[in-house]
């Protein structure tokens, strides 16, 4: 890494100081909510694949309404590893496993792969960069949402541009009014 260049190389070192905490209790109750709801909502998602189909666009594409919560799935994992630190990965892990079960393993294995990838590009997005918590939120969503999206559609052959944009919206939706909300009420609590 050249001196001065503002950068940061990717390290054990890096991700130690990105904990919340050097000794993270998973067990407290805010650690459960936020790491059982963001399994929960990876699990729940793929099963609603498969028990809502998706919508014609016309000319054979299609669009998934469930494309509209799954942008809280990433807004919930950044919360997660806010309380638990990288822990988040093996919550990630335990999401995968329940999926496969409890989903159709085919759309269990399209999700799985899409959040694999997705999932660990918003982690090292919201993991390195020292900007405030809502905009790590919202900068970690624009990045890993798309990726996630085409991923998603091409396993599961329903990519078409008009699909990757109206998924990828809906996703960047969700994160933007969580992102809102989060920041007004960062900025309520710091004015009191």
């Amino acid at each position: 890494m050249a001196a001065g260049s503002g950068r940061r190389a990717l390290s054990w070192q890096g991700l130690r100081e990105n904990y919340v905490s050097n000794e993270v209790n998973i067990f407290r109750p805010m650690a459960l909510f936020w790491s059982g709801l963001y399994i929960g909502l990876i699990v729940l998602v793929n099963w609603l694949f498969i028990v809502v189909p998706p919508i014609s666009m016309g000319d054979s594409e299609v669009w998934p309404p469930v494309a509209l919560v799954v942008g809280f799935i990433f807004i919930a994992r950044d919360f997660a590893q806010r309380v638990i630190g990288h822990w988040v990965l093996v919550a990630m892990l335990i999401a995968a496993i329940l999926s496969y079960f409890l989903a159709d393993p085919f759309v269990a294995i399209a999700s799985v792969v899409a959040f694999a990838v997705s999932e660990l590009i918003d982690w090292v997005v919201y993991s390195y960069t020292k900007r405030p918590f809502a905009q790590r939120i919202l900068l970690s969503s624009l990045l890993a949402t798309p990726v996630d999206t085409i991923v998603f559609l091409s396993i599961m052959g329903w990519l078409s541009v008009p699909s990757v944009l109206v998924m990828t919206a809906s996703k960047i939706v969700g994160a933007l009014i969580v992102c809102f909300l989060v920041r007004n009420r960062i900025e309520i609590k710091s004015s009191v």
